[in-house]
């Protein structure tokens, strides 16, 4: 039988906080999403206190002081380098490891004498060597294994550390297990399910009619059930699937009225996107390019427009993908506008080395992918942005996001590691 587990960072955001923050170890803490809009990471205490996921932050302000409710600003260069540990750090106890998000990780135990006890050792290991409490589900599905770490989270008896390789186990937890808190399966279609009679997880696999689950959930909702049986549908997968689109936006910390501004903007997230096309080892043939005024505000002419640029032949060389979006960003500009968001999408990707060349357009040569392999380099070692196009400007202040409560960069940035005295 196979043997899986499934590691899920608890809290990730807010813990990631308390890593250089340790006296927060027992305080609420929350995490705010872009632009301070609402808490999208909450720790076990604030949500004792009340706090819902997605509660606008306007709305929750005077409470969270009222309280002592610790905020903080999404700083995902930390969050991302603190997973980057975590998983590095799991790749030492597991030969099998599929990364599912920025706090989740799949783990083949199969063959190991007594996996629970093996579990135990891996939560331990890594709270003490990255400071992330971690839960942990064992099953012999991906599905059962969401069961188990869903029950690891929610009862603190169990130490963290929940097993679903027994059948008795699987239909006791599953019978406590609301239907919309299941893997896949959101709060709409649990409405749909319970008209069905189905309210638990239990019901749901127990269910006979698989042409009306399927019907309803497609067939990977029909996939789901079966896992909860002990079908393995969705098996570990050590290959990362490359992205088909790649799209870089956010909301302005302060509304933009100049082109140059916003030219900025639009150049800045056109590296982004060439810079992750490139980490998968891609190239693009189409770039997207759209802005919109505050939809919020009634008393301001509303615009939003985009535009596709293309590429005859397909690149993934910044300064290219930069003048194509500012190409596009030339069609849709209109003055007088409150512009408040704007975003590039790179579109029809390919693998970089199965292209077709066209003979009206010049390719990437062997100097400028060395350029682009230098560039990368630098920004990986030094830090995101330390070499950039002049097209991105000098001062993002005067469209970047609101972080008016964001953490130092304690691990990605020279000028903010902690110092001891």
């Amino acid at each position: 039988m196979s043997v899986y587990a499934l590691v899920d960072c608890d809290s990730f955001y807010c813990n990631c906080e308390r890593v250089f923050r340790p006296e927060l170890r027992n305080v609420p803490v929350i995490v705010l999403s872009n632009n301070d809009g609402c808490a999208i990471s909450r720790t076990r205490e604030a949500k004792a206190l009340g706090v819902e996921m997605g509660a606008p932050f306007f709305k929750i302000r005077d409470f969270c002081k009222k309280n002592n409710i610790a905020v903080f600003s999404s700083n995902f260069s930390l969050y991302t380098n603190l997973s980057s540990r975590v998983m590095r750090t799991l790749r030492k106890l597991s030969p099998i490891v599929e990364v599912y998000s920025v706090d989740e990780a799949f783990l083949d135990l199969s063959g190991i004498p007594n996996p629970l006890e093996y579990a135990r050792m891996i939560k331990e290991v890594i709270g003490r060597e990255t400071k992330i409490p971690v839960s942990i589900g064992l099953a012999p599905t991906k599905g059962l294994c969401k069961a188990a770490c869903f029950l690891a989270k929610k009862d603190r008896s169990h130490g963290g550390v929940v097993s679903l390789l027994d059948k008795y186990d699987q239909d006791e937890v599953l019978g406590k297990m609301p239907i919309e808190k299941l893997w896949g399966i959101a709060r709409g279609r649990g409405l749909s399910l319970k008209m069905l009679g189905i309210k638990t997880a239990k019901d749901f696999r127990d269910y006979k009619n698989v042409h009306l689950i399927q019907k309803i959930l497609t067939k990977v909702g029909r996939q789901i059930q079966d896992e909860l049986r002990g079908i393995v549908c969705f098996p570990l997968s050590l290959e990362t699937e490359k992205k088909k689109e790649i799209m870089s936006s956010r909301t302005f910390g302060h509304s933009v009225y100049d082109k140059k501004t916003l030219s900025e903007a639009i150049a800045s997230h056109a590296f982004e996107v060439a810079e992750e096309l490139r980490s998968q080892k891609s190239v693009c043939k189409e770039v997207l390019v759209y802005v919109r005024s505050n939809p919020h505000k009634e008393n301001i002419e509303q615009y939003g427009a985009s535009v596709v640029g293309k590429f005859l032949t397909p690149t993934s060389n910044s300064f290219k993908i930069i003048e194509k979006a500012l190409e596009c960003l030339e069609d849709i500009w209109r003055p007088g506008i409150e512009f408040k968001k704007a975003g590039v999408r790179i579109m029809k990707l390919q693998d970089n080395c199965e292209y077709t060349l066209n003979m009206f357009e010049a390719h990437d040569d062997l100097r400028e992918e060395a350029l682009m392999k230098t560039m990368d380099l630098i920004n990986f070692r030094e830090g995101s942005r330390t070499v950039k196009s002049m097209s991105c400007g000098t001062n993002e202040f005067a469209w970047c996001m609101n972080r008016n409560h964001c953490s130092p960069k304690y691990t990605t940035s020279w000028h903010q590691i902690p110092k001891c005295k």
